[in-house]
Protein backbone atom coordinates (compact mmCIF):
# COMPACT_ATOMS: atom_id res chain seq x y z
CA UNK A 1 0.00 0.00 0.00
CA UNK A 2 1.12 3.16 -1.07
CA UNK A 3 2.28 5.85 1.77
CA UNK A 4 3.03 9.67 0.45
CA UNK A 5 4.12 9.77 4.41
CA UNK A 6 6.45 7.62 4.66
CA UNK A 7 7.70 8.12 1.83
CA UNK A 8 8.51 11.46 2.18
CA UNK A 9 9.96 10.55 5.81
CA UNK A 10 12.62 8.43 4.05
CA UNK A 11 13.49 10.69 0.97
CA UNK A 12 13.85 13.86 4.06
CA UNK A 13 16.10 12.02 6.37
CA UNK A 14 18.29 11.23 3.19
CA UNK A 15 18.25 14.82 2.68
CA UNK A 16 19.22 16.55 5.21
CA UNK A 17 22.09 14.50 5.05
CA UNK A 18 23.14 14.77 1.45
CA UNK A 19 22.82 18.68 1.07
CA UNK A 20 25.31 20.20 3.57
CA UNK A 21 28.34 17.57 1.93
CA UNK A 22 26.88 18.19 -1.20
CA UNK A 23 26.89 21.72 -1.22
CA UNK A 24 30.20 21.51 0.73
CA UNK A 25 31.46 19.32 -3.01
CA UNK A 26 30.12 22.17 -5.52
CA UNK A 27 32.65 23.91 -7.67
CA UNK A 28 32.71 27.71 -7.85
CA UNK A 29 33.27 28.71 -11.71
CA UNK A 30 33.85 32.45 -10.29
CA UNK A 31 31.30 33.93 -11.95
CA UNK A 32 27.47 35.50 -10.53
CA UNK A 33 24.31 33.72 -11.10
CA UNK A 34 21.13 34.62 -9.97
CA UNK A 35 19.09 31.67 -8.48
CA UNK A 36 15.50 31.56 -8.11
CA UNK A 37 14.47 30.71 -4.80
CA UNK A 38 12.05 27.09 -4.64
CA UNK A 39 8.80 27.03 -3.41
CA UNK A 40 9.67 23.20 -3.02
CA UNK A 41 12.68 22.02 -0.88
CA UNK A 42 14.70 19.00 -2.87
CA UNK A 43 13.26 16.29 -0.69
CA UNK A 44 9.61 17.08 -1.53
CA UNK A 45 10.36 17.23 -5.31
CA UNK A 46 12.32 13.98 -4.92
CA UNK A 47 8.80 12.26 -3.61
CA UNK A 48 6.66 14.03 -5.78
CA UNK A 49 8.93 12.67 -9.15
CA UNK A 50 8.96 9.33 -7.14
CA UNK A 51 5.56 9.05 -6.60
CA UNK A 52 4.63 8.86 -10.08
CA UNK A 53 5.85 5.89 -10.41
CA UNK A 54 3.94 4.11 -8.02
CA UNK A 55 0.56 5.44 -9.18
CA UNK A 56 -1.33 4.34 -11.93
CA UNK A 57 -0.70 7.08 -13.82
CA UNK A 58 1.07 6.99 -17.40
CA UNK A 59 1.92 11.00 -18.34
CA UNK A 60 3.51 12.94 -15.38
CA UNK A 61 1.63 15.75 -16.59
CA UNK A 62 -1.59 14.40 -15.95
CA UNK A 63 -0.28 12.63 -12.85
CA UNK A 64 0.77 16.69 -11.77
CA UNK A 65 -2.10 17.97 -12.73
CA UNK A 66 -5.04 16.01 -12.19
CA UNK A 67 -3.79 14.28 -8.79
CA UNK A 68 -1.31 16.35 -7.06
CA UNK A 69 -2.52 19.70 -7.53
CA UNK A 70 -5.35 18.73 -6.45
CA UNK A 71 -5.41 16.04 -4.00
CA UNK A 72 -1.82 16.56 -2.39
CA UNK A 73 -2.44 20.68 -1.75
CA UNK A 74 -2.39 20.19 1.80
CA UNK A 75 0.53 18.46 1.94
CA UNK A 76 2.64 20.77 -0.63
CA UNK A 77 0.77 24.12 0.17
CA UNK A 78 3.43 25.63 -2.27
CA UNK A 79 3.02 23.94 -5.36
CA UNK A 80 4.21 25.67 -8.69
CA UNK A 81 2.59 24.77 -12.04
CA UNK A 82 3.37 22.34 -14.03
CA UNK A 83 6.21 24.35 -16.53
CA UNK A 84 7.95 25.39 -13.32
CA UNK A 85 8.01 22.15 -11.84
CA UNK A 86 9.91 20.52 -15.17
CA UNK A 87 12.72 22.74 -14.85
CA UNK A 88 13.40 22.04 -11.72
CA UNK A 89 13.91 18.01 -12.49
CA UNK A 90 17.45 18.26 -13.49
CA UNK A 91 18.40 19.43 -10.60
CA UNK A 92 17.52 16.26 -8.54
CA UNK A 93 19.28 14.29 -10.96
CA UNK A 94 22.31 13.46 -8.79
CA UNK A 95 20.38 13.51 -5.76
CA UNK A 96 18.60 10.50 -6.96
CA UNK A 97 21.73 8.86 -8.32
CA UNK A 98 22.73 8.78 -4.98
CA UNK A 99 19.30 7.97 -3.04
CA UNK A 100 19.34 4.85 -5.55
CA UNK A 101 22.47 3.59 -4.03
CA UNK A 102 21.53 3.68 -0.74
CA UNK A 103 17.82 1.76 -1.62
CA UNK A 104 19.93 -1.44 -3.28
CA UNK A 105 19.82 -4.11 -1.21
CA UNK A 106 22.45 -6.79 0.42
CA UNK A 107 24.38 -9.62 -1.73
CA UNK A 108 22.90 -13.05 -0.50
CA UNK A 109 25.68 -15.26 -2.33
CA UNK A 110 22.79 -15.75 -5.17
CA UNK A 111 22.03 -12.76 -7.52
CA UNK A 112 20.98 -12.48 -11.46
CA UNK A 113 21.75 -10.44 -14.08
CA UNK A 114 20.23 -9.58 -17.08
CA UNK A 115 19.76 -6.23 -19.81
CA UNK A 116 16.57 -4.89 -21.33
CA UNK A 117 16.02 -2.40 -23.88
CA UNK A 118 14.81 1.12 -23.01
CA UNK A 119 13.18 2.50 -26.65
CA UNK A 120 13.16 6.00 -26.81
CA UNK A 121 10.93 6.37 -30.11
CA UNK A 122 9.59 3.71 -32.78
CA UNK A 123 12.01 2.50 -35.53
CA UNK A 124 9.95 4.33 -38.21
CA UNK A 125 10.77 7.34 -36.58
CA UNK A 126 15.05 7.06 -36.06
CA UNK A 127 15.79 9.43 -38.43
CA UNK A 128 14.02 11.99 -37.48
CA UNK A 129 14.48 11.84 -33.91
CA UNK A 130 16.46 14.73 -32.47
CA UNK A 131 16.24 14.75 -28.31
CA UNK A 132 18.39 11.70 -28.18
CA UNK A 133 20.87 12.09 -31.05
CA UNK A 134 24.61 11.13 -30.54
CA UNK A 135 23.12 9.54 -27.36
CA UNK A 136 21.00 6.39 -27.92
CA UNK A 137 21.72 3.49 -30.17
CA UNK A 138 20.76 0.92 -32.54
CA UNK A 139 20.17 -2.30 -30.68
CA UNK A 140 18.81 -6.06 -30.99
CA UNK A 141 16.81 -8.06 -28.68
CA UNK A 142 15.85 -12.02 -28.81
CA UNK A 143 12.69 -10.43 -30.04
CA UNK A 144 13.39 -7.20 -32.38
CA UNK A 145 15.53 -3.96 -33.06
CA UNK A 146 15.13 -1.05 -31.21
CA UNK A 147 16.42 2.44 -30.71
CA UNK A 148 17.51 3.11 -27.32
CA UNK A 149 19.51 2.12 -24.34
CA UNK A 150 19.95 -1.06 -22.64
CA UNK A 151 19.47 -1.32 -18.89
CA UNK A 152 21.55 -3.58 -17.30
CA UNK A 153 20.18 -5.08 -13.74
CA UNK A 154 21.73 -7.30 -10.55
CA UNK A 155 19.23 -8.81 -8.66
CA UNK A 156 19.13 -11.17 -5.20
CA UNK A 157 16.56 -13.89 -4.74
CA UNK A 158 14.55 -11.61 -2.90
CA UNK A 159 14.09 -9.48 -5.84
CA UNK A 160 16.08 -6.68 -4.42
CA UNK A 161 18.14 -4.26 -6.60
CA UNK A 162 21.64 -5.22 -6.32
CA UNK A 163 23.06 -2.58 -8.80
CA UNK A 164 22.23 -0.69 -12.30
CA UNK A 165 23.83 0.54 -15.21
CA UNK A 166 22.38 2.33 -18.32
CA UNK A 167 24.13 2.19 -21.71
CA UNK A 168 23.33 2.62 -25.25
CA UNK A 169 21.18 0.16 -27.20
CA UNK A 170 24.56 -0.86 -29.12
CA UNK A 171 26.68 -1.96 -26.14
CA UNK A 172 27.01 -5.80 -25.51
CA UNK A 173 25.65 -7.32 -22.53
CA UNK A 174 28.91 -8.73 -21.08
CA UNK A 175 30.93 -5.57 -21.46
CA UNK A 176 29.73 -3.59 -18.23
CA UNK A 177 29.45 -7.19 -16.29
CA UNK A 178 32.61 -6.59 -14.10
CA UNK A 179 31.53 -3.47 -13.32
CA UNK A 180 28.13 -4.29 -12.13
CA UNK A 181 29.71 -6.56 -9.94
CA UNK A 182 32.17 -5.13 -8.03
CA UNK A 183 31.62 -5.46 -4.23
CA UNK A 184 29.23 -8.08 -4.87
CA UNK A 185 29.90 -12.25 -3.84
CA UNK A 186 29.17 -15.49 -4.52
CA UNK A 187 27.38 -17.15 -7.72
CA UNK A 188 25.68 -15.52 -10.66
CA UNK A 189 22.81 -16.60 -12.90
CA UNK A 190 22.20 -15.11 -16.91
CA UNK A 191 20.73 -16.15 -20.25
CA UNK A 192 22.85 -16.92 -23.47
CA UNK A 193 23.68 -13.64 -24.14
CA UNK A 194 26.27 -13.88 -21.33
CA UNK A 195 28.06 -16.90 -22.74
CA UNK A 196 31.98 -15.78 -22.30
CA UNK A 197 34.67 -18.63 -20.84
CA UNK A 198 36.72 -15.76 -20.98
CA UNK A 199 34.44 -13.20 -18.86
CA UNK A 200 33.81 -16.09 -16.38
CA UNK A 201 37.53 -16.96 -15.94
CA UNK A 202 38.09 -12.92 -15.18
CA UNK A 203 35.23 -12.82 -12.34
CA UNK A 204 36.90 -15.96 -10.96
CA UNK A 205 40.21 -14.35 -11.05
CA UNK A 206 39.21 -10.62 -9.90
CA UNK A 207 36.42 -10.74 -7.63
CA UNK A 208 36.19 -14.75 -6.65
CA UNK A 209 32.78 -14.91 -8.46
CA UNK A 210 31.14 -18.31 -10.03
CA UNK A 211 29.38 -16.77 -13.16
CA UNK A 212 27.07 -19.19 -14.79
CA UNK A 213 25.22 -18.68 -17.92
CA UNK A 214 22.98 -20.91 -20.09
CA UNK A 215 24.55 -22.28 -23.18
CA UNK A 216 23.52 -21.87 -26.61
CA UNK A 217 21.59 -24.40 -28.13
CA UNK A 218 25.19 -25.54 -30.47
CA UNK A 219 26.88 -25.73 -27.15
CA UNK A 220 27.81 -28.68 -25.33
CA UNK A 221 26.21 -29.02 -21.81
CA UNK A 222 28.99 -28.74 -19.36
CA UNK A 223 28.72 -30.13 -15.67
CA UNK A 224 27.11 -28.53 -13.19
CA UNK A 225 26.12 -29.16 -9.56
CA UNK A 226 22.58 -30.12 -9.13
CA UNK A 227 21.74 -27.26 -6.75
CA UNK A 228 23.41 -24.66 -9.36
CA UNK A 229 21.55 -26.13 -12.25
CA UNK A 230 18.59 -25.99 -10.50
CA UNK A 231 19.26 -22.38 -9.49
CA UNK A 232 19.99 -21.58 -13.21
CA UNK A 233 16.25 -22.23 -13.72
CA UNK A 234 15.40 -19.24 -11.61
CA UNK A 235 16.43 -16.71 -13.82
CA UNK A 236 12.77 -15.75 -14.56
CA UNK A 237 12.71 -13.60 -11.54
CA UNK A 238 14.73 -10.81 -13.27
CA UNK A 239 12.49 -11.03 -16.83
CA UNK A 240 9.22 -10.51 -13.99
CA UNK A 241 11.21 -7.29 -12.43
CA UNK A 242 11.81 -5.86 -15.85
CA UNK A 243 8.60 -6.32 -16.89
CA UNK A 244 7.53 -4.71 -13.74
CA UNK A 245 9.89 -1.90 -13.96
CA UNK A 246 8.43 -0.81 -17.65
CA UNK A 247 4.36 -1.85 -17.01
CA UNK A 248 4.26 -0.58 -13.46
CA UNK A 249 7.14 1.52 -12.70
CA UNK A 250 6.97 3.39 -16.00
CA UNK A 251 10.87 3.48 -16.82
CA UNK A 252 10.13 3.40 -20.53
CA UNK A 253 8.28 5.96 -22.66
CA UNK A 254 8.81 8.02 -26.01
CA UNK A 255 7.54 11.30 -24.97
CA UNK A 256 10.67 12.50 -23.60
CA UNK A 257 11.99 15.75 -24.33
CA UNK A 258 15.83 15.91 -22.62
CA UNK A 259 18.31 13.76 -21.55
CA UNK A 260 18.30 14.72 -18.36
CA UNK A 261 15.06 13.93 -17.44
CA UNK A 262 14.69 10.65 -19.43
CA UNK A 263 17.90 9.88 -16.73
CA UNK A 264 15.22 11.27 -13.58
CA UNK A 265 12.91 9.46 -14.98
CA UNK A 266 14.65 5.85 -14.97
CA UNK A 267 16.03 6.46 -11.43
CA UNK A 268 12.21 7.62 -9.94
CA UNK A 269 11.33 4.20 -11.56
CA UNK A 270 14.02 2.28 -10.03
CA UNK A 271 13.55 3.98 -6.46
CA UNK A 272 9.82 3.29 -6.78
CA UNK A 273 10.79 -0.44 -7.25
CA UNK A 274 12.82 -0.49 -4.02
CA UNK A 275 10.00 0.97 -2.32
CA UNK A 276 7.61 -1.79 -3.34
CA UNK A 277 6.75 -3.80 -0.49
CA UNK A 278 6.08 -6.71 -2.40
CA UNK A 279 8.72 -7.66 -5.12
CA UNK A 280 8.97 -10.89 -6.86
CA UNK A 281 11.27 -13.62 -4.94
CA UNK A 282 12.03 -17.35 -5.10
CA UNK A 283 11.98 -19.77 -1.95
CA UNK A 284 14.63 -21.65 -2.11
CA UNK A 285 14.47 -23.32 1.08
CA UNK A 286 13.07 -26.66 -1.09
CA UNK A 287 16.65 -27.07 -3.03
CA UNK A 288 19.26 -29.59 -1.95
CA UNK A 289 22.04 -28.00 0.07
CA UNK A 290 25.34 -27.13 -2.16
CA UNK A 291 27.30 -30.30 -0.77
CA UNK A 292 24.58 -32.96 -2.92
Amino acid sequence: MFSLDALFCDVDDFCLHFEPEWQKRLLNHGGTRRRRAKNLCLSEIMTILIAFHQNHYRNFKHFYIDYVVQHWKSAFPKLPSYQRFVEWMPSTLIPLCVYLKRCFGSCTGISFVDATSLKVCHNRRIKRHKVFDGLAQRGKTSVDWFFGFKLHLVVNEFGQLLNAQLTPGNTDDRRPVPDLLQGLFGKFFADRGYVSQKLANQLLEDFGIQFFAKPRRNMKNKLMRLHDKLLSRQRSIIETINDQLKNISQIEHSRHRSPINFCVNVLCGLIAYCHQPKKPSLRLDWLLPQSA
